[in-house]
């Protein structure tokens, strides 16, 4: 089996998509997220836009090989919430999201198992409408070398294909590439093998 360097996310904020249950309404958001900063700065811009609901339920999933994940009920009964939201995320198999369900209470009691289905469905409808995207993993190098040896690196990134994020030219140069995780190994040895050219 191959080891996979590719993952799902989104990109944009997917707004915010209603679902009803016996008067009780839940809307669902969904954010594209790096860090858990990311996730209380939406949290709190939602509780200031809906500061009458109830609930603001969630779940987050950050990072591709180490992973961080919460899942939060926020006040309903436990488990009732957060985990049928982060199923969903771990469902459609996405990564550096979070789902937020804001929830109405609309003066019936739906019991446990209504709550569950009603996050699920929510969270559910929410990643339906957002737009999934793949994208790789990537590592990132730093090429160090003198300005002489400036044809021999700039031909085996052209020649590989290698994305190139930030250069500094001058008679010291370094390169930062970013490369392909199933790609690392190979184009680490390319410059690692020459001479008076370090890579890191």
């Amino acid at each position: 089996m191959t080891e996979t360097d590719t993952y799902k996310t989104i990109t944009k904020k997917t707004d915010n998509i209603l679902f009803k249950d016996k008067n009780s309404k839940f809307f669902g958001y969904a954010f594209p997220v790096l860090t858990e900063d990311d996730v209380k700065t939406h949290i709190e811009a939602l509780k200031k836009e809906h500061h009458s609901a109830r609930h603001w339920c969630y779940a987050y999933k950050i990072g591709t090989e180490t992973v961080i994940f919460r899942a939060n009920d926020d006040g309903e009964p436990s488990n009732s919430a957060g985990m049928p939201i982060y199923n969903q995320i771990l469902s459609f198999n996405v990564t550096n999201i979070l789902i937020v369900v804001v929830r109405y209470f609309g003066g019936v009691k739906l019991g446990v198992s209504g709550l569950i289905n009603a996050y699920k469905t929510t969270a559910q409808l929410t990643l339906e409408a957002s737009k999934i995207i793949e994208k790789t993993i990537n590592i990132n190098f730093i090429i160090h070398f003198d300005y002489p040896n400036m044809n021999t690196v700039m031909r085996i990134i052209k020649e590989k294909n290698l994305n190139i994020i930030n250069q500094k030219l001058e008679m010291d140069c370094e390169v930062t590439i970013s490369v392909r995780k199933k790609d690392a190994e190979a184009t680490f040895n390319s410059f690692n093998t020459l001479h008076q050219i370090s890579i890191k």
